[in-house]
Order: structure tokens, then C-alpha cells, then sequence
């Protein structure tokens, strides 16, 4: 069942509090112009292994960062589907799996605890005026009781700030799509957004598109015959989108177009591949990729790269994610220019 009041907490943090062994939560608590909040951050899992797999982007570009702008502060309900600011580290193109790293719960040398990996960033925010904290998750309260942490009434909190999919069978209640919780920082002073990720390893990285739950491993296709030209099943990264024309010089409509770029030393049949916008339109690919090749394709309705920002997700043909990326307003309104990822 996915989560029931997934949503985004917009506030100021004032105050923190690492994680124990007795509560496995780096705690922050925030305030909006009249409530106060108390953010529950998992440094470690309830499964083995306990070590949490975690990305932090110091410089996050992301589309959704405009919409964040425009939100009252407090919490918004979200809905969970695309095109809307609601999170999926599969769907999103908020980052590359390979990205991640882990980092234990307790360990020798402190600076390298999740704990304190967090506090830099939270003290950070905390340390400059203007700051503001974006916490994606689950909302629990208004409570009866005061707050169990920072002592404040009533209640309040938002928790799950960590993948919400591709759950173990102890946790697959929680399972959904467009629903993933995520900490964003923003330092207006700075210019600058940061993006902190969290994900359990008992997750996979390949989901249900209506559950989230997680997919059963694909059986390999037999050998092709000889003279067929083969193809590669593990889907990550084999092709790569590594440009895109989003905003052609002219009057709509324009003529869009991506570059995709074949890593392997193989060629690939492209024969029900499909390229996704930032809606899920989906365009069916053809053809064959050369070994270590680029492609430049035009987009075909209905997939549309908006000039607002947006992303753009290759599915191979079982339908898997291969790449994805995302692109900013700011990127998209220098008409004519090729975008780079």
C-alpha cells in the first residue's frame, strides 16, 4: 500500500539531533511561520546489512527545484505521479544508481558516519538565515502528546525520508511509485540547492511502474544465431543519453532532437526501446546502434522536451530504465544550444 500523506515540509531548521542505536534517526526540527515539525532521517536499517546506500549532490539541478520555490512553507500533500514535484529515484532522474555509496551507521573514524555527514549539511542550513529545508516523506500528526525529541506541541513530523519502493517482503506494505523521500537544501545566498538521498540495500533499483514493487530477475534471452547481431540484457548504462536539442531556433513546432551513445563493443538491436518525457509520453525507438556509436534521433509525438525544464528516460525493450537524465528552465532557454548531460 503506498504511502498515505506523502508529501514535502518546507521550513526553517533550528534545531538537530544525531542518531543512537537506541533511535536510528537523525532528527531535525522545523518551523513554518506558526508550526513547528520534527524530520526523522533513518541513518540505519531495522535489516541486515544495516549500512544505509547514500548520494549527496552539492550542486542538485533538478526542474522540480522552481515548483519548491513557489510552495507555501509547511506541508504540502503530493500526488504521487509524474509531472508533478512528487520524487522517484527510478522514474525521476534525480541521479545515476551508480552514484550511491555507503557509509555505516557507527564506525572508528566519525567524519565518514552518515550522522555526521548529515549535520554538515543541516548546520549549514541552520547557519545561514535564508536557508530552507525541503523534507520529502511521509506526515504523521498533529499528536495529542508533545513531541518526543524536541519537547514541542503538538506533534508534528514528517518520516520515510528514504526510497519508498522495490521494498523486502518485511516492508512491502510501503511499496509505490512517484513517492520516494528525499532532504533538499536550499541556500539562496549561495545560489546553490542540495540534494540528499537515502536508500535501504535490501531495495532493488528496478520496479513495478503501477506498485513499486520489485521485479523478478529477467531470464536471458538464448544465444543469437550466428550473424544476429546480439543483444545485451543487463539494462544500466549500456546507452546513454548524452545530449539533447530542446529549444531549436524558430517558431513551434520545433524540431527536437537527442543523442544517444552506445558504450558497449557491441552493436544493439533499438527494436522496441523507448525514449520518456518528464510525463511518461513514451516514443517507440527502431533500428541498431552501432558498437561505441552515437545516434542523434528526433523526437516524434507525443514526447515533448519542455523549454520549462524536464527530464528524459531510455526504457529498453522489457522496459526497464538503461538512462535517464534531467535538464533546468535555465538550460532550455538558450535557444539553439545543445544540451550536454
Amino acid at each position: 500500500m503506498p504511502l498515505k500523506r506523502y508529501g514535502v515540509l518546507k521550513g526553517r531548521p533550528i534545531r538537530r539531533r544525531a542518531g543512537s542505536h537506541q533511535n536510528p534517526h537523525y532528527q531535525v526540527q522545523v518551523v513554518d511561520n506558526e508550526v513547528d515539525y520534527r524530520i526523522a532521517i533513518n541513518v540505519r536499517s531495522q535489516e541486515t546489512p544495516s549500512e544505509l546506500e547514500y548520494f549527496i549532490d552539492d550542486d542538485f539541478r533538478h526542474p522540480i527545484t522552481a515548483g519548491l520555490l513557489d510552495l507555501s512553507k509547511g506541508f504540502t500533500q503530493l500526488e504521487s505521479k509524474p509531472g508533478t514535484l512528487a520524487l522517484d529515484f527510478i522514474r525521476g532522474n534525480l541521479f545515476h544508481p551508480n552514484q550511491m555509496r555507503l557509509l555505516p551507521f557507527r564506525r572508528a573514524d566519525s567524519d565518514n558516519e552518515l550522522n555526521d555527514l548529515l549535520d554538515t549539511y543541516v548546520a549549514q542550513a541552520m547557519n545561514d538565515e535564508e536557508a530552507i529545508v525541503y523534507a520529502f516523506g511521509n506526515r504523521w500528526g498533529p499528536e495529542r502528546e508533545k513531541d518526543k525529541i524536541f519537547g514541542f506541541a503538538p506533534g508534528n513530523g514528517i518520516h520515510d525520508i528514504h526510497m519508498n519502493q522495490g521494498n523486502s517482503p518485511s516492508f512491502v506494505r510501503d511499496d509505490g511509485v512517484w513517492q520516494d523521500g528525499a532532504l533538499v537544501l536550499h541556500l539562496p545566498s549561495e545560489n546553490r540547492w542540495i540534494g540528499i538521498f537515502l536508500k535501504f540495500q535490501s531495495q532493488t533499483w528496478h520496479t513495478d511502474d503501477q506498485t513499486g514493487h520489485r521485479l523478478e530477475e529477467i531470464a536471458l534471452p538464448a544465444a543469437p544465431e550466428e550473424g544476429a547481431v546480439p543483444v545485451l540484457t543487463q539494462p544500466d548504462l549500456i546507452i546513454r543519453i548524452v545530449a539533447a536539442l530542446v529549444n531549436p531556433v524558430g517558431p513551434a513546432p520545433e524540431k527536437e532532437t537527442i543523442v544517444l551513445l552506445n558504450t558497449s563493443p557491441q552493436a544493439i538491436d533499438l527494436e522496441g526501446w523507448r525514449i520518456a518525457d518528464r510525463l511518461k509520453n513514451k516514443q517507440v525507438l527502431s533500428g541498431t546502434i552501432d558498437a561505441g556509436s552515437p545516434l542523434k534521433m528526433d523526437v516524434q509525438p507525443p514526447v515533448q522536451l519542455s523549454n520549462q525544464g524536464g527530464i528524459i528516460t531510455l526504457l529498453n525493450a522489457q522496459g526497464l530504465k538503461v538512462h535517464g537524465v534531467s535538464y533546468t528552465r535555465e538550460e532550455a532557454q538558450r535557444e539553439g544550444w545543445t544540451i550536454v548531460f
